[in-house]
């Protein structure tokens, strides 16, 4: 996985994170950013994928 991009899409998850612990704090769950980090992980690699898809769609759209 790219770095650069790596750090674009950690910056742009810590954006939303105070609203991600409203909402579950408003559920009644306490966010502990140590037990959170793994999802987080698997945030950047959904995010990766998703990425990549979009770009194998731009690259076929431009060889049509």
């Amino acid at each position: 996985m790219d770095q650069g991009r790596n750090m674009q899409f950690f910056q742009m998850a810590m954006q939303y994170l105070p609203e991600a612990k409203g909402m579950l704090e408003s559920s009644g769950v306490e966010l502990d950013l140590a037990k959170a980090q793994p999802v987080l992980e698997l945030l950047m690699k959904v995010m990766n994928d998703a990425y990549e898809l979009g770009r194998q769609e731009a690259l076929a759209e431009k060889g049509e």
